[in-house]
């Protein structure tokens, strides 16, 4: 930093120690603890010992300071000196000896054995919220030890230790603490210059079918709108604005019907129109024409309201009576249209208000689900209230009632059933449900699911997590984050069986069988159970993924149980695999005919799974070593499917409270050729992605044009789509 911006440092982090410290203007243990804000204690204690120069049992504004300026300014040497005396945790510390850069005393006074490893080690692991067992951590800490101890003394000097880290010199370069906000600099004022996205030419060349048709919808709304005013120019302007309006309404709120026939999308996603028109972002456009509609009945409404008033000041009726009496009978059926306008505008708002992303994705789906039923009032008060609404509606109205009886005599077609369930981390429920013949779908579909035992009227969608060529079952994992879910596991989680106790070689003979079956669920165990409880399934329907089998490389990204869709597609994709899987007859030796182009034109599949913490990826482990397995018998394919895995509260290799733990990760991987997190070969990655560095990789591999499917949190959605801009990767995004 430069001199200016030093100075504004200095001038913050006195301003951050003079709020902790208090009056006393020190600052205590206990105080050093909570402002560190870090998991595990231990780490807090190294660095107060270490912080605390003059052994006081305080911190004073001085000592708080040059710490800060050898963690912030010093070299990486500096820091590395530091990091020893944290893990030497028996070392003698001179009281008198300063910690910053300017020390003379000899780097190594100490040296660090087995034991103090294993400790460090052990808060290491409670600080990224990974739980290993014992024996486990011994192999760790040996791993490491035995690594960095090249003199086989018994105990690793700074010079060893420093040798070691050597061999990683990105972290050499960016050894931090990361575990306060008050221990950072702050960022500089300069913003760097940038153009708003939306402003980009990558933006307006990846997005042209929908900017398109964002076009079209604009034209053609300035079109009925103006069409309708100029034929009322002689009642004023007020009258021109609501007939302008309500023109539009016409339109828009037919328009919405259109946006959610699912059937009719669905079967559209296989025609050449598919290719034209942006099918994947339905769920987009309903939201924005719900807003437009939101927009357009206020304006409507207080345009009526403008000539209400006016006529009130000279008629024969007051405000009063216009709003909320048919008597001056305006509206074609029995002068019912103010009533009627004033209904419909409080239902819109309460839709609108109970559609936001705070209602929806706060635990209250339900509220969310039941006012957006009120769509069938709505529509039964503009056909009162307009008298060409009918007309707009009668085509769309025709259709969505036929895809609801449809999906009704389908729904009801076979009495369906949840033969199993899995109770797995994270309150995440696994459903088992027997397929019925004449289900067929596309990996990455989603369905309807309705379940009386939990909630008699509610319909909630679902992404299988099955593959299609699984005959026999179904597979639904729903995570509990509301109402409706929490209610499903907790249901299971509490009931019981009923009747007779099965016999037990019988129980047993279905257990193993069961576990033959799932080869792709979590491991059973004590929270798995057989049941019989009816459901119904609406669908299939289908999603982007649709398209992965005709890209050439796809990179599938799942946000935690966002997996699921993902699930089923690289299940499939190894289906597809083993079924033209071929052994010589003489001999050993098997391999795998071509896919053609027209079944499959994937070369290859990079598959990156993020996660909040270690028991998420239960969910689906065994699933990814089968694939892995399926893959190293697969020679011919090569390495056709590359696992990229994160672990975000799983601090990284230049924070000084992990380092060890991901070298030591790092070691035992190599030796044991599988990750100790999740056991699978590859190796389980620390923090977030760094997305340019991921989609630069994908860029540089050269296996075809790229395209993305994405599938978690709307925010991270956006991060990964304008790195796709940038690049010209092809963007998709799973939506309901």
């Amino acid at each position: 930093m430069g001199a200016e911006d030093d100075a504004k440092w200095l001038e913050w982090v006195t301003r951050q120690f003079e709020a902790i410290a208090g009056e006393d203007k020190q600052i205590d243990l206990e105080e050093f603890k909570t402002a560190l804000n870090v998991k595990e204690s231990f780490f807090a204690e190294r660095f107060f010992a270490l912080f605390d120069s003059d052994g006081s049992g305080t911190i004073t504004l001085d000592e708080l300071l040059e710490s800060l300026n050898l963690l912030i300014h010093g070299s990486p040497m500096d820091k590395l000196r530091f990091l020893f005396r944290v893990y030497d945790v028996d070392g003698d510390w001179d009281p008198g000896f300063r910690t910053g850069p300017s020390s003379s005393r000899p780097a190594g006074s100490g040296s660090i054995d087995p034991d103090e490893l294993r400790t460090v080690l052990r808060s290491c692991l409670r600080e990224s919220e990974i739980s290993l067992p014992e024996d486990k951590l011994d192999d760790l800490t040996l791993a490491l030890f035995e690594s960095a101890d090249r003199d086989q003394s018994g105990s690793i000097t700074f010079e060893e230790l420093r040798g070691e880290l050597e061999n990683v010199p990105e972290v050499m370069e960016n050894l931090t603490i990361s575990a306060a906000h008050w221990l950072k600099p702050p960022t500089s004022r300069k913003q760097r210059q940038s153009r708003p996205r939306l402003l980009t030419p990558a933006y307006w060349h990846n997005n042209r079918g929908k900017l398109f048709i964002l076009a079209c919808y604009l034209g053609l709304n300035v079109t009925l709108f103006t069409l309708a005013a100029l034929a009322h120019v002689s009642y004023g302007a007020s009258i021109m604005v609501a007939k302008g309006c309500g023109q539009c309404l016409n339109f828009n709120c037919t328009f919405t019907v259109v946006l959610m026939l699912r059937r009719c999308l669905t079967w559209l996603r296989t025609t050449w129109l598919a290719r034209v028109f942006p099918l994947d972002q339905n769920v987009e456009f309903h939201q924005l024409v719900g807003y437009v509609v939101a927009g357009l009945s206020l304006v409507h409404t207080v345009a009526h309201l403008i000539n209400f008033v006016a006529l009130s000041g000279h008629g024969p009726f007051r405000l009063w009576e216009y709003l909320l009496t048919t008597r001056p009978g305006i509206g074609w059926v029995h002068g019912s249209a103010a009533l009627t306008g004033i209904i419909l505008q409080l239902l819109i708002a309460v839709m609108l208000v109970c559609s936001s992303a705070f209602v929806r994705q706060s635990g209250h789906f339900e509220v969310f689900y039941w006012t957006h039923l009120s769509y069938v009032g709505i529509w039964a008060l503009l056909i009162v209230h307009g008298p060409n609404f009918w007309k707009w509606f009668l085509g769309p109205g025709v259709l969505f009632l036929l895809e609801k009886l449809v999906g009704l005599l389908v729904s009801r077609r076979a009495s369906l059933s949840i033969g199993e369930v899995h109770l797995l981390s994270s309150k995440v429920t696994h459903l088992v449900i027997k397929r019925p013949p004449f289900f067929h779908y596309k990996p990455g579909d989603y369905v309807f699911v309705n379940i009386p035992v939990i909630a008699k009227y509610e319909w909630h969608p679902f992404t299988l997590s099955s593959a299609p060529e699984q005959q026999d079952t179904i597979w639904i994992h729903v995570r509990s984050q509301g109402q409706w879910t929490n209610r499903l596991y907790e249901y299971f989680r509490g009931s019981e069986p009923h009747g007779p106790e099965p016999k037990r070689l019988t129980s047993s003979l279905r257990l193993r069988r069961s576990k033959r079956a799932a080869r792709g669920s979590a491991p059973l165990s004590e929270n798995h159970r057989f049941c019989n409880v009816k459901c119904y399934v609406d669908g299939p329907y289908g999603t982007p993924t649709r398209r992965i089998f005709a890209s050439e490389h796809a990179v599938l990204i799942g946000a935690g149980i966002g997996i699921t869709p993902f699930a089923s597609i690289l299940q499939s994709i190894m289906y597809r695999y083993q079924m033209r899987k071929q052994n010589c007859p003489n001999c050993k030796f098997s391999w795998c005919e071509t896919v053609s182009d027209g079944e499959m034109k994937l070369r290859k599949v990079d598959f990156i799974w993020i996660n909040r913490d270690q028991k998420s990826f239960e969910w689906f482990v065994s699933l990814l070593t089968k694939l892995e397995m399926d893959q190293r018998q697969e020679r011919a394919a090569g390495h056709f499917l590359e696992l990229h895995l994160y672990m975000t509260s799983a601090l990284g290799k230049n924070d000084m409270k992990a380092i060890g733990l991901q070298m030591a990760l790092d070691l035992l991987a190599k030796k044991e050729k599988k990750d100790s997190i999740t056991g699978l070969q590859a190796r389980t990655q620390p923090g977030r992605p760094d997305w340019s560095q991921v989609f630069q990789k994908v860029a540089a591999e050269n296996k075809g044009k790229v395209q993305v499917f994405f599938c978690g949190s709307p925010a991270l959605a956006k991060v990964i789509k304008a790195h796709c801009e940038q690049l010209n990767f092809k963007f998709f995004k799973e939506n309901f």
